[in-house]
């Protein structure tokens, strides 16, 4: 299944913008996109972007 950036911000409680920064930080480049340019998410993507979060917290920012 493939989620757009609003959905998957939804999903893991973050804004939207959280997700366009650390894709334009290099943290997702395996990130998908549509013929428009749209980024699509999928399940692999949630996996890290959990392992992101994880680590987000650890450090304490």
């Amino acid at each position: 299944m493939l989620y757009t950036v609003g959905e998957m911000a939804k999903i893991l409680g973050v804004p939207a913008s959280t997700l366009r920064y650390y894709d334009k930080e290099g943290l997702l480049p395996f990130v998908e996109r549509s013929n428009g340019g749209i980024r699509m998410f999928t399940e692999k993507d949630y996996e890290w972007l959990k392992v992101i979060e994880c680590l987000k917290k650890s450090s304490g920012y």
